[in-house]
């Protein structure tokens, strides 16, 4: 059976990781920059250096539509050398696994892991494995893996826990830098945003050097609700289609939850990282989301400055790190990175009918084209 599966979820990624990406285009790419700082060469996460992501797209007869997206902050072993973190909360009603020891240590030692809700436990798994399997951690006996979770149970069968423990080791290996999948794939592959398909997205912003020079990346895994905002205009408003308009021909759900991931290479602690975090949140606000009550909404922060990595046997630690007075370029670059990255899910996703037949449509994009245009 997991054979099966694991020879399903390769092929699946081969075909889909490349047609998520036909006849679409993100928001940047439609003429509509956003923000006042440019984005990196792929615009994505991956512009950090030695970042890289990796996907498993599970899609299986009618009812099965979900997957893994990893995100590698660093190309050693992460376990050896940990990577200053901090975790914001911006509303609980989620899964995060691992979230407790960053908080207590300012740090992540593994991959970060994305999947669906019900999948944590082998997500969990997955990472122990992978890193359990790395040269140099024989001796292991303790491992704080962080996985995230948002519930594609619309469109994908969650309750039959499709997700292997290897596909999450195979979603680290195939991590790869450069560009990066965006859309309906891995942990976006059942996933809603707005009541239109949502998915994965991702986004970059390079300060200027007379700023640090520094690059932020956020990667995201849309599958909440609001009031859709792209780019100042009301989207959702326009459209008649948002979560507190009644009789409006087909029922939306408020609830929902994002998972964010932000990556910086400016030398940051993780006091100053949280501070980071928070600002994600605000990126989150820019698109119409309101963090509901049914909603997780979190945030994962890393900086991963060489010089400041976290030598697992160290007794002492030294490290330079931005003082508060330099922060503030950081924080707009992050809000306008998440925000497109959420708003980049948007435009690269598919329409997808999966579980019992559930569909959910791809944000209609000639029409917000047209509001964007005359604005």
């Amino acid at each position: 059976m997991m054979r099966r599966y694991l020879i399903l979820a390769v092929i699946v990624l081969l075909s889909l990781g490349t047609v998520a990406q036909q006849g679409h285009k993100t928001l940047r790419e439609w003429g509509f920059p956003t923000g006042i700082f440019a984005p990196g060469p792929y615009n994505a996460i991956t512009d950090v250096p030695g970042v890289a992501v990796g996907h498993v797209t599970l899609i299986e007869g009618e009812n099965v539509r979900t997957g893994v997206t990893a995100i590698v902050p660093h190309q050693g072993n992460i376990f050896r050398q940990k990577v200053p973190a901090a975790i914001c909360v911006g509303n609980g009603f989620g899964k995060l696994a691992g979230v407790t020891q960053v908080r207590e240590l300012g740090n992540i030692e593994t991959p970060v892991v994305l999947t669906n809700t019900l999948s944590v436990p082998a997500g969990i798994e997955g990472v122990v494995r992978y890193t359990l399997m790395q040269p140099g951690n024989e001796d292991v006996r303790s491992v704080n893996a962080v996985v995230g979770e948002t519930n594609d149970g619309h469109l994908n069968d969650i309750r039959g826990m499709h997700i292997t423990p290897q596909m999450v080791v195979d979603a680290i290996n195939q991590a790869h830098s450069g560009p990066v999948e965006q859309g309906n794939v891995g942990a976006g592959t059942g996933t809603i945003c707005f009541g239109f398909k949502g998915g994965i997205g991702t986004s970059s912003r390079v300060l200027p050097r007379s700023l640090g020079g520094y690059t932020v990346g956020v990667l995201a895994q849309t599958n909440y609700g609001g009031i859709l905002e792209i780019d100042g205009v009301q989207v959702g408003q326009k459209l008649k289609k948002h979560d507190f308009i009644e009789h409006i021909g087909h029922a939306q759900d408020v609830d929902g939850s994002c998972m964010m991931v932000v990556i910086t290479d400016a030398p940051l602690d993780s006091r100053n990282l949280e501070r980071l975090a928070k600002r994600a949140m605000m990126g989150l606000a820019k698109t119409g989301g309101i963090a509901s009550n049914g909603s997780g909404d979190y945030v994962i922060a890393m900086s991963v400055a060489p010089g400041n990595l976290i030598d697992a046997d160290a007794r002492t630690i030294t490290s330079t790190v931005l003082a508060n007075g330099e922060m503030s370029s950081l924080f707009a670059a992050t809000i306008e990175a998440t925000a497109e990255a959420l708003w980049n899910s948007l435009f690269m996703a598919d329409p997808m009918t999966g579980r019992n037949g559930n569909h959910v449509d791809a944000l209609p994009v000639e029409q917000v084209l047209e509001m964007l245009r005359n604005r």
